[in-house]
C-alpha cells in the first residue's frame, strides 16, 4: 500500500513539472500555446544571397538576338575562347543562347559539397528558356567571394507559343528553376558552438511575448539544470545563457519544443478589394448602438416601337424610349453592439445581418465614433 502511494505521488510530481515548463502555470490555455522556433528563430541563423551570370545554350530559336543583346555575343565569344576555339573575327547569329542572372539562397551551416536550387531569368530578349542548359555558372556574395557553381537543365513552368496572327503566353517563360543546380563550393565561418549566449529574435515583437518566452525557459532549465538561464533584453529579443556541459545543437533543440502562449495587440484589417475581414483575438468594442439601411435606386430602360395605324395614309415607325425607375430601401433596424470578447464581437455583427462590405463601413464608423479599441488597418 505503501509502495503504491509513493508511486502515485512521483506521477502527480512529474505532472506538476510538465503543467509547469509548458506554461500552464502562467495561466494560458494550451489550445493557443505554440513552440518557441515557431515565433522566433536565432540570432545569427540567417539565409546568404548569392548571385551570377551565365548562359542558357540548347534553345530552339528562342534565344536572345545577338543585335540586340550584345553581352551575349561578347559572353559566347569568351566562353568559345576559353574552350580553345577563336571566334574573334566572326559574328555570332545563334539564336539559340540566351544570357541570364542566376540567383540563389545560401542557407546557414550548409557544408562543401551540398547542392541548393537556383533560379534563373533572361537578362536580354529571349523569348523562353524551355528545354535550355545552364553552363558553369560561379555564384559571389555580397563580399566578391565565390561561394558555389551552378550547372543543369532549366525547368520552366510557363510556355509561349505564336504564329504569324495570334500568339499565346501563359506563365512566365523566360524564367526558371535548377534544382539542385548549384553545389557549394565555400561555407561560412561557423561559430555556432562557440557561442557563449544565444539570442532568440521574436517573429512579432511584443513586450508580453518576450518575457513569456523568458519565463518558460528558466521554467524548463531550473526543473532540469537548476539554474536560470534566459532574460529578456528588449520586446524583440531574449537572451539565453548556455549549459557548458552540454552542446549548443542539444540545448536548443530543448529549449525550441517549449511551448509559449504569444501576445499579439488589437487590431483588425480590411481588405476593402475583395470584402475580407480580419479581426484579432484581442479586440474589443464599447457599447455603441449601429443602424445600417441600403437605398437601392434601379433605373431599366424598354424602349417601345410605335406604329401608324394600318389603314393610315400618312405615318411612320419609330422607337418610342420608355424608362422605369424602381427604389427600394431595407428597413434599418437598430442593435446594440458590444465585443467583451471576439465570439461576442462576432455574434453582435452577424445578428445584423451584413454583407463584408457593411461589416467594414460599420467597422470604419465605430472606429471614428472612438468605441473600437484597437487599430484598424486598411487596404
Amino acid at each position: 500500500m505503501n509502495w503504491g502511494f509513493k508511486r502515485l505521488a512521483r506521477a502527480v510530481a512529474a505532472a506538476l513539472v510538465t503543467l509547469t515548463v509548458t506554461g500552464a502555470v502562467l495561466g494560458t490555455s494550451a489550445s493557443a500555446m505554440v513552440r518557441i522556433k515557431d515565433i522566433a528563430k536565432l540570432r545569427g541563423m540567417r539565409d546568404n544571397q548569392l548571385v551570377g551570370y551565365g548562359l542558357v545554350i540548347g534553345l530552339n530559336g528562342t534565344g536572345d538576338s545577338m543585335r540586340n543583346a550584345p553581352f551575349t555575343e561578347q559572353s559566347l565569344q569568351s566562353m568559345m575562347e576559353r574552350l580553345g576555339v577563336n571566334v574573334r573575327e566572326t559574328s555570332l547569329g545563334s539564336a539559340n543562347v540566351a544570357a541570364v542572372v542566376v540567383t540563389a539562397e545560401l542557407p546557414p551551416f550548409a557544408g562543401h559539397g551540398s547542392r541548393i536550387d537556383v533560379n534563373v531569368g533572361s537578362l536580354g530578349d529571349a523569348k523562353s528558356l524551355q528545354g535550355g542548359t545552364l553552363i558553369v555558372t560561379p555564384l559571389m556574395g555580397a563580399d566578391g567571394n565565390v561561394y558555389a557553381v551552378a550547372q543543369g537543365s532549366v525547368s520552366v513552368s510557363g510556355f509561349s507559343a505564336s504564329g504569324d496572327a495570334a500568339s499565346i503566353t501563359q506563365g512566365v517563360p523566360t524564367a526558371g528553376v535548377v534544382p539542385n543546380g548549384a553545389l557549394i563550393e565555400r561555407t561560412l565561418p561557423d561559430q555556432f558552438e562557440q557561442l557563449p549566449a544565444l539570442i532568440y529574435e521574436l517573429r512579432n515583437p511584443d513586450f508580453k511575448t518576450s518575457v513569456r518566452v523568458a519565463d518558460a525557459i528558466n521554467a524548463f532549465t531550473l526543473n532540469r539544470y537548476g539554474v536560470k538561464v534566459a532574460r529578456e533584453l528588449d520586446y524583440r529579443s531574449v537572451e539565453v545563457m548556455r549549459p557548458t556541459t552540454m552542446s549548443a545543437v542539444r540545448f536548443v533543440s530543448q529549449i525550441e519544443g517549449l511551448l509559449v502562449q504569444p501576445d499579439s495587440p488589437a487590431r483588425v484589417v480590411v481588405d476593402e478589394r475583395t470584402g475580407t475581414v480580419v479581426i484579432g483575438n484581442n479586440v474589443r468594442i464599447t457599447t455603441v448602438a449601429v443602424t445600417h439601411g441600403n437605398l437601392t435606386v434601379k433605373v431599366s430602360e424598354k424602349p417601345e416601337v410605335s406604329q401608324p395605324n394600318p389603314f393610315a395614309e400618312v405615318g411612320e415607325t419609330k422607337v418610342v424610349p420608355r424608362t422605369e425607375i424602381e427604389v427600394q430601401q431595407d428597413d434599418g433596424q437598430l442593435q446594440i453592439v458590444e465585443g467583451t470578447d471576439l465570439q461576442t464581437l462576432v455574434r453582435g455583427l452577424n445578428r445584423i445581418g451584413l454583407k463584408p462590405t457593411g461589416i467594414i463601413a460599420i467597422l470604419q464608423s465605430i472606429k471614428q465614433a472612438g468605441a473600437l479599441q484597437a487599430t484598424l488597418v486598411v487596404k
